[in-house]
This record gives C-alpha cells, sequence and structure tokens, in this order.
C-alpha cells in the first residue's frame, strides 16, 4: 500500500475506487512544467531566507529538472495513487534524492501550489491566444487593403439592404477581434497575481519572501488574502468568459463565411484545404472547418457554465469540488486555440468574388434608402420620405425594373422635390461615398482605419 501524506492520522487506507474517483493526474499532468517552474522558485526563495539549506535547495532544484527532462521524454513514471502532479513530482523527487526531497513542500500547501500552477499556465495560454488574435487581424486589415474597391451588399434580417465596401465589412471583423484582445489583456492583469505563501488558508508559521518568489516567477504583484487566495477561481471563469466572448465572434465569421460560400451567394472561395466532400454527392464542396468552429462554441459555453456552477455553492476556504476547475480550463485552452489557428490558414487560401458581389448589387432596390435620404436632403421629413421610396419601389417591382432604370419623370409622379442629381446619389458608387459619417463605408473613411488599424497591430 502506498503511504499517503496524510497517513499519520488515518488507520485504514484509502478505498481502490475512492483512490481511482479522486486522482487527477490524468488531466492535471500537462501542469508539470509550472509545477516545476514554481517549485524551483520556492526552494530557492526557502534557501534564501535559511528555512533550508542552499545545498539542499541545490539539491531540490538538480532533482527537479531532471524530473522535467524525464517528463519530456516519455519515460517519467505517473502513478494514480499519487493522485495528482505535485504528489507525482514530490513522491518521484524523493526517490531520486531521499528525504531531502520531502522538503520541497515547506511553507506550502497543495492549495496554493495548485493555484500558482494554473495562473502560471494560463498566462502563458493567454499571451499564445493573444499572438493569433493579432495574427489573424493582420490577416483581416491585409485583406481589407487587397479588397478595397470591392462591393457587396450589406445584409440585415439575411435580406440585402444596402451597398457597402467588402473592405468595411471586414474591418467589423477586425472590430470584434481588437475587442476579444482587449479583454485577454484585461484578464490577463488578474491572472498575473502570485498567490505562492497563502498555504492551507492561513499562511505559513515560516519567515517566507512572497515578493521574491513573485520576482523569480514574473509576477508584477501577489495576493493580498490568503483565504481569498485559496478560494479563488474568478481568474479561471474571467479567462473561459472573454473565450465565450472570442468564440461566439468565430462563430459569426464561420457563420458568414459558410453562408457566403453556398452557391446561392457564391461570394467566396475558401480552398479545397478548408472545406471537405460529400460521400454520396461528387458536386458537394463542403465548409466543414468553418462549421466546426461554429459548432465548437458550444463547448466553451458549456465549459463557463461548468466553472460557474462549480463555484456558485462553494464556502470558504479550499474545497475539493475544486479539482473539477481543470479541465473546462484545458478544454477552452485548447478549443480556442485550434479554432484561431484554423480560421488563421484559412484566411490566406480565402478568394473573395468581386464579380458575384457586385451581380447581388444590380437587384433587390438596394440603394432605396440614397432615395429617401435624397427626399429627406431637399426638405421632406424622412417618415413621409421614407413612405414616397416604398411606393416607388413597389412601382419599380410592377414594372420590373430597378430604381435606377426609372426616368425622373416616373421618379417626379411620386415627388417633384426629384431632379436629374439623383442619379449621382442612387449609383452604387454614389451610395457607398456619400456615406462619409465617421465609421461609415465611404472608401476614404474605411482607407484612413485600415491606416489606423496598421499602427494599432504594430503597437500591440
Amino acid at each position: 500500500m502506498i503511504k499517503k501524506p496524510w497517513a499519520g492520522r488515518f488507520k485504514k487506507g484509502t478505498h481502490k475506487v475512492a483512490e481511482k474517483f479522486s486522482a487527477s493526474i490524468d488531466f492535471d499532468q500537462r501542469l508539470y512544467k509550472e509545477d516545476i517552474q514554481g517549485s524551483i522558485a520556492h526552494v530557492t526563495m526557502l534557501a534564501e531566507k535559511g528555512i533550508i539549506l542552499k545545498k539542499e535547495s541545490d539539491k531540490i532544484i538538480k532533482g527537479l529538472k531532471q524530473i522535467k527532462k524525464e517528463i519530456e521524454s516519455g519515460k517519467f513514471p505517473f502513478r494514480e495513487e499519487f493522485e495528482d502532479i505535485h504528489l507525482n513530482i514530490e513522491k518521484r523527487l524523493i526517490e531520486k534524492i531521499g528525504d531531502v526531497g520531502g522538503k520541497i513542500h515547506t511553507a506550502r500547501s497543495r492549495n496554493d501550489q495548485i493555484a500558482l500552477d494554473m495562473r502560471l499556465y494560463l498566462r502563458g495560454k493567454i499571451n499564445e491566444i493573444i499572438t493569433l488574435i493579432k495574427t489573424i487581424s493582420e490577416r483581416l486589415v491585409e485583406l481589407s487593403d487587397e479588397n478595397i474597391d470591392a462591393m457587396i451588399p450589406l445584409y440585415t434580417h439575411i435580406q440585402r439592404g444596402q451597398p457597402v465596401l467588402l473592405s468595411h465589412q471586414l474591418m467589423a471583423l477586425y472590430e470584434m477581434l481588437k475587442r476579444d484582445r482587449a479583454r485577454y489583456v484585461d484578464c490577463l492583469q488578474r491572472v498575473n497575481v502570485m498567490p505562492l505563501g497563502a498555504g492551507a488558508g492561513a499562511g505559513t508559521t515560516f519567515p517566507i519572501d512572497r515578493k521574491l518568489v513573485a520576482k523569480l516567477l514574473g509576477f508584477p504583484e501577489v495576493t493580498k488574502n490568503s483565504i481569498d487566495t485559496v478560494s479563488d477561481r474568478d481568474f479561471i471563469i474571467e479567462f473561459i468568459s472573454a473565450s465565450s466572448t472570442l468564440m461566439m465572434h468565430l462563430s459569426r465569421i464561420s457563420e458568414e463565411f459558410v453562408l457566403w460560400s453556398t452557391k446561392e451567394f457564391d461570394f467566396v472561395d475558401m480552398g479545397d484545404e478548408f472545406t471537405t466532400g460529400s460521400s454520396i454527392m461528387p458536386q458537394k464542396r463542403n465548409p466543414d472547418m468553418a462549421e466546426l468552429i461554429r459548432g465548437k462554441t458550444g463547448r466553451v459555453y458549456g465549459n463557463l457554465v461548468t466553472i460557474l456552477t462549480i463555484m456558485k455553492g462553494l464556502p470558504f476556504s479550499y474545497n475539493r469540488d475544486m479539482q473539477e476547475d481543470k479541465e473546462p480550463m484545458f478544454d477552452t485552452v485548447d478549443t480556442v486555440k485550434s479554432c484561431l489557428e484554423v480560421l488563421s490558414e484559412m484566411l490566406q487560401v480565402i478568394v473573395f468574388k468581386h464579380e458575384n458581389m457586385k451581380r447581388a448589387l444590380d437587384e433587390g432596390f438596394i440603394t432605396a434608402t440614397d432615395v429617401a435620404d435624397y427626399l429627406s436632403r431637399k426638405g421632406m421629413p424622412f417618415r413621409q420620405s421614407h413612405e414616397v421610396t416604398g411606393k416607388i419601389v413597389g412601382y419599380a417591382e410592377e414594372k420590373g425594373r430597378e430604381l435606377l432604370n426609372l426616368h425622373i419623370s416616373e421618379y417626379q409622379m411620386f415627388s417633384n422635390l426629384f431632379d436629374e442629381d439623383l442619379y449621382d446619389f442612387i449609383t452604387l458608387n454614389g451610395s457607398i461615398e456619400s456615406r462619409k459619417s465617421y465609421g461609415g463605408t465611404a472608401k476614404k473613411n474605411v482607407v484612413k482605419m485600415i491606416k489606423l488599424a496598421k499602427k494599432e497591430i504594430t503597437d500591440w
């Protein structure tokens, strides 16, 4: 029977069923780097403060580095009976260097140790996600620049509404991702706080130096309340929340491309690399990667509900329920990173079909709002001009003609405010260029926004 760290209090060993049920090593072993990194900083501080001898610290650190190599080479003997990554590493350390390895746990608890491991882990993964968001943002700005003159219908209710520049729509995606990046950067501030030294929840009797550990691990500050430190999983909740918003955006981007890739729209070619065929219909090319991003969004939403549910009824301070926080965190990291990586590569091969987009603008009375605006600029109240324009659209529909094809005399049947200059505003280019309000689709505006975005990304 394996002797547990708490064996002194118990007469009987843990039941095999309970042991298997409570073990987390199957999933928390991925924290080995962070666990070893934190332990090295911890024993360095213990030696610095004279709590253990320098030669003991050196021996422990050497053993930890050897264990890291064992894990990375696949030779480390992970054992379920040691429950988690902390005990697996500690027991292996004692096997390698003797009883002095047990001093690694001086002045700390697994409660503050796991909080440190997860903060170190999330800090690294958030930075990786931020880098991926930057890569996609750069590509969206690049695509906007490359397609600066292409026009596309703006859809509301999936109905053609007004003409806009394709680059304007792509820059809308950039704005979404810019907010996502800002959320992660903000979240990182609360992740990047050093928890070690809280012990089991009351602190420690040893004269430790928490600020030294924070400095060694690159944390700008330390947690201020030992009870809150081991109780807190807000940083995981906030990370998954920010990830849920990001995934919602990725899902909407994917949905746009799924729609645009259908023959009904036929605005984009997503390339053979990111589409698949049908097992029965030879003509099909399915946008599976975009659909999978859309589908995987639900996983992250589920992870958010999971962690919120775990935490909602827990008393202070640490409770074993909190072992269940890791799998939703890990799954969120994996899902978000894989979706960002796929979208990043997909945007490298996507091709926009300008002629098909333009063709979609040639019907559907898409400049009707410009007719109403024209009348309003001539002095007619907008509600009235809206009604008049609606009647004109009805008339044109009956005649089977588009607004640009109606003669000025036909317009004047509905209002004497119409004049020949109307046609300057109801062409596609005229409609787009007239929308010069800040943030509007006029080319001059979009060019400025692209230039500003390039500068913003440089500063990220």
